[in-house]
């Protein structure tokens, strides 16, 4: 007895649409992907080795094996694996942070223009802004004169800002707050001394960027049920003795 190989007229219906129906899978990453877009560096963030160090992570001990920005934003994931970039969870860390970094987002310190061998000055400046608009007023209250004072914490030089800098320039810095008379808070900040916390500096450190796992409870969400059944019933046995 002969036997022949199936006719595609005798396979199922859905494995003759795959055998008929082209792969257009295979070409998806090859036609379908524009080249991938490379930021410019920041002064907070102006090599690689300064990201690798904020996201965290432990990905600072990778940095001699991406030591240019450009190879930094280009690296595809098997790539970074062949570079031994492990394991993939970190791989999808560092391709999940180039691209919030590529759309502007970044973490404390990341909006930060005048930076000097990794830190950056912070200071509180006064500005005059004016009063919420009185209810059932028709005029104005740049008009009538009306205005408080505002504190904002910036990051000028002082001899900037002993000049005196246009409202309109100011930008308040991300992430930190005035509390008290005089003193800035927010994380990873530290006083300058003799200025009553009035100044203070903030550095490259390492994780300032980083998200942290999660911890698994009770073995995770797959596991847990099962995990919480086993433990009542090693207690109910337990118990009975």
């Amino acid at each position: 007895m002969i036997l022949r190989p199936p006719t595609p007229r005798s396979l199922p219906s859905a494995l003759n649409y795959l055998l008929k129906s082209p792969c257009y899978r295979c070409l998806h990453a090859r036609t379908s992907s524009s080249p991938p877009t490379i930021p410019q560096p920041t002064p907070f963030v102006p090599d690689p080795s300064t990201f690798l160090t904020l996201i965290g992570r432990n990905l600072s001990q990778h940095s001699a094996k991406i030591p240019t920005w450009i190879s930094l934003f280009s690296l595809t994931s098997k790539q970074l694996r062949d570079l031994g970039v492990e394991p993939a969870r970190t791989r999808r860390y560092l391709l999940w942070w180039r691209d919030r970094f590529r759309k502007g987002v970044f973490g404390v310190g990341g909006d930060l223009k005048n930076v000097k061998d990794g830190g950056a000055e912070l200071r509180i400046v006064e500005v005059s802004v004016p009063k919420a608009t009185i209810p059932n007023e028709s005029s104005t209250n740049t008009e009538t004169g009306l205005t408080r004072v505002k504190k904002m914490i910036v990051n000028q030089p002082a001899e900037t800002v002993a000049k005196g800098v246009e409202t309109g320039q100011l930008k308040p810095v991300e992430g930190m707050k005035v509390v008290g008379a005089r003193t800035i808070v927010g994380p990873y900040v530290q006083p300058v001394k003799g200025t009553s916390g009035s100044v203070a500096t903030i550095r490259v450190q390492e994780g300032m960027w980083e998200v942290r796992r999660g911890t698994k409870v009770d073995g995770g969400e797959r596991r847990k049920v099962q995990v919480r059944r086993k433990r009542l019933l090693a207690e109910r046995k337990t118990s009975r003795k």
